[in-house]
């Protein structure tokens, strides 16, 4: 599951070195499908995951609006501090919390922790997947989906 993260925050890193060649217009262009833009895509993956990963440990969700993170720095930065944060809360998860169930402010729904972190996985992935169409769209070439060579168990 922690290499799952590793994974995730690697590919994310390396989504936001490859915006850089993008302008502004291309980051912020509405796109069919997805999360709207290439911009708020990468927002959005960050924001689902700090406040789905801030529920699991009880905290408040915190609200941030993605209107005052206009630019690929800003949104990069803001990933970097949660990353951080949710670093050490990862370090510590352990399967006996697998099981416990907590219910977060913006679901009537009860979930088990285990359910929340491997929600918060496939989320990511299935955005970095929508982020290559619209590299490709684009006439790039994405970013890599492969685990295998990242190094990730060293």
């Amino acid at each position: 599951m922690k290499m799952l993260f590793q994974y995730n925050w690697k590919v994310r890193d390396e989504w936001f070195e490859w915006c850089k060649q993008l302008s502004t217009e291309q980051l912020l262009q509405e796109r069919v499908g997805g999360a709207g833009t290439i911009l708020y895509t990468l927002f959005h993956i960050a924001d689902v995951e700090y406040s789905w990963l801030r529920g699991v440990q009880g905290k408040p969700d915190v609200v941030v609006a993605y209107e005052d993170h206009q630019s690929l720095q800003q949104v990069k930065a803001l990933s970097d501090v949660w990353r951080e944060e949710l670093s050490s809360f990862l370090e510590v998860w352990s399967s006996e919390q697998e099981n416990e169930t907590i219910r977060v402010p913006w679901s009537e729904e009860e979930h088990t922790k285990g359910e929340i972190i491997r929600h918060v996985i496939a989320h990511e992935i299935h955005h970095m997947g929508q982020l290559s169409i619209w590299a490709r769209e684009l006439g790039f070439k994405p970013i890599s989906a492969n685990v295998i060579g990242r190094g990730l168990l060293i």
